[in-house]
């Protein structure tokens, strides 16, 4: 989530949605972690090796916690043990990162990462990834176009299953969806925005203005729309909101519910 310029809270999103965060822990229950700035832009990083609803310090967080850009994560664990070093989200040079899929052959996406390889401290194919979009990022210091050519490069080389990305700084926020094999939806919200409930309730949720990425819709709100299969989403310091489509060609070799390992599989089809 973006705030824009304002430090905002996320607890409505975090807490009290019909599908929030803590409700949806109750089916992927490895992990629950939120990345936030503070104040001065430094990033701050509270996560535990167990489901958000179990977690009393993940609802002390989503209650108090303010920043301009959030990233929220739960995790069904699929490449990696079910352990602190390998829980969501990730922080390295001062960006904090999240990732919903399957990345195969990690031996050969660590081949690539060189001197990077020195960023990662657990085991998932989400932290080799981010490093490997951190070692582009160096590049010319454009995230954008560093995950966009991290992600191509894993499109082209690597078995794939999904590469749904979380990517955020102290100021801006990146999106990408890929291939179609999961959903990414995004909210835009003006200032007093009411989010409407289940039926026929109506929960007022934050009024400051907004941007929400999530996985699937946490609310009726008819606003929510699906990003498109490639498509990298930019949120910007003043909530100005780019699409582009980065990745226009499926997977060079896609992978299948059938060939993941059985825990892999049942971690990936709660998204498909």
């Amino acid at each position: 989530m973006s705030g824009g310029r304002d430090r905002v809270a996320a607890t409505f999103w975090l807490l009290e949605a019909p599908d929030s965060l803590a409700a949806q822990s109750r089916r992927e229950p490895d992990g629950t972690g939120l990345g936030t700035f503070d104040e001065h832009g430094h990033p701050v990083v509270a996560k535990q090796p167990l489901a958000a609803y179990e977690d009393r310090a993940f609802a002390r967080e989503a209650c108090h916690a303010q920043s301009r850009t959030f990233v929220a994560h739960i995790r069904y664990a699929s490449t990696g043990a079910v352990a602190f070093e390998n829980t969501h989200p990730f922080e390295q040079a001062g960006r904090l990162f999240a990732h919903n899929g399957v990345i195969g052959d990690l031996e050969r996406l660590e081949a690539q990462l060189g001197d990077a390889r020195a960023l990662v401290h657990g085991d998932t194919d989400s932290e080799r990834f981010f490093a490997l979009v951190t070692k582009e990022i160096e590049r010319d210091g454009d995230a954008g176009a560093a995950i966009a050519r991290a992600a191509t490069w894993v499109a082209d080389q690597l078995p794939l299953y999904a590469l749904n990305v979380i990517l955020i700084t102290a100021t801006d926020l990146w999106a990408l969806r890929y291939p179609d094999t999961h959903e990414l939806h995004v909210l835009e919200l003006p200032a007093g925005s009411e989010h409407l409930a289940a039926g026929t309730v109506r929960v007022h949720g934050p009024a400051e203005p907004a941007v929400v990425v999530a996985s699937e819709p946490m609310n009726d709100d008819p606003r929510w729309r699906a990003l498109n299969s490639g498509e990298l989403l930019h949120v910007d310091a003043d909530l100005g909101v780019t699409i582009t489509t980065v990745l226009p060609e499926p997977p060079s070799y896609p992978l299948t519910l059938a060939d993941l390992d059985p825990r892999a599989a049942a971690s990936q089809a709660f998204h498909s």
